[in-house]
């Protein structure tokens, strides 16, 4: 029989049960993994007296991680049915072939830099992507810090479900993402050879990311791959000592609803006091840093207009 790879039958919605149980839980294998790393991280940090973690901070990395563990669960389901109803919609359904794990990896890895990127230049991504940054520890515990409405971004990803990837391959793609920044938050590994630096999302690179220099700050948003940094201009080498958070930093470290929806909160707060529609959507839709700009030169009692 001649190999084919589209034209997969049509997947019934009712096997949507049958279909979730076929999807490895790999992140849910990974936990006691990422714990003992952590734990080893924590133990060897301790005993070379380095301030690598802060209590209150990594009890909030903690809760968080738990929460967002609790929420993907939630919704697992749900997506699952809109990636089976996409699936079903395209006449260029792929059939369940684990080799296309990899195209799909990179393809999804591309989609991830845009979707990363633009949640840093508009305020009402950045609300839900500011739980990550706002650690300023660097830890193997800041991985954990996910934010608990991120799956709204799923909007971003919708792309890589039309192209007919299967659901499964979707969804363990998705997974594989995500423990693979697992290891790039930490001090412990400096830089590594120069190849895998150019092309990789290492330590060294995602250190950077973590910023809150001005030269650091929006910088290498690529999650496995640096290399979308290289070609669209993000790009920005590790060089002076970074420090980490964002340019103001949270008050309550060990509350995940605080840490979780702070932004979102202020947010809601200055589109109710802003005056006229223009300046509302900037508030929701605005680069974070130009409206930090503004916020500061209104409490200097400065006039200014809205940023077009």
């Amino acid at each position: 029989m001649p190999f084919s790879l589209f034209g997969a039958s049509k997947i019934p919605l009712n096997d949507v049960h049958t279909i979730e149980k076929s999807i490895p839980n790999i992140i849910l294998w990974a936990v006691p993994v990422m714990l003992f790393f952590t734990a080893i991280e924590m133990v060897v940090t301790y005993y070379q007296e380095r301030e690598f973690y802060e209590k209150k901070e990594t009890i909030g990395s903690i809760l968080v991680g738990l929460g967002n563990l609790v929420v993907t669960a939630a919704l697992k389901l749900g997506l699952l049915y809109l990636c089976i109803w996409i699936y079903n919609l395209i006449p260029w359904r792929m059939e369940l072939q684990w080799w296309t794990l990899l195209p799909c990896y990179i393809i999804y890895d591309f989609f991830s830099y845009w979707a990363h990127r633009v949640s840093h230049e508009q305020r009402f991504w950045w609300a839900t992507h500011v739980v990550h940054h706002s650690g300023e520890f660097y830890n193997l515990t800041v991985s954990y810090r996910l934010s608990w409405i991120q799956h709204l971004k799923i909007i971003f990803f919708l792309p890589v479900a039309f192209m007919g990837f299967h659901p499964i391959i979707f969804f363990v793609t998705n997974q594989i993402a995500v423990l693979f920044q697992f290891w790039v938050h930490t001090e412990y590994i400096r830089k590594m050879p120069a190849w895998v630096e150019y092309i990789f999302a290492t330590p060294s690179n995602h250190r950077v990311h973590h910023g809150s220099q001005e030269q650091y700050i929006d910088k290498n948003f690529g999650a496995t791959f640096i290399f979308w940094d290289r070609i669209f201009g993000t790009f920005e080498p590790e060089g002076e000592p970074v420090i980490y958070g964002i340019t103001t930093n949270i008050p309550n470290k060990a509350n995940p609803i605080f840490i979780n929806f702070h932004e979102l909160t202020d947010m809601v707060e200055d589109v109710r006091k802003a005056k006229g529609i223009r300046k509302k959507l900037f508030y929701i839709f605005g680069s974070p840093i130009k409206i930090a700009e503004e916020k500061k030169r209104q409490e200097a009692g400065e006039t200014a207009e809205v940023p077009a």
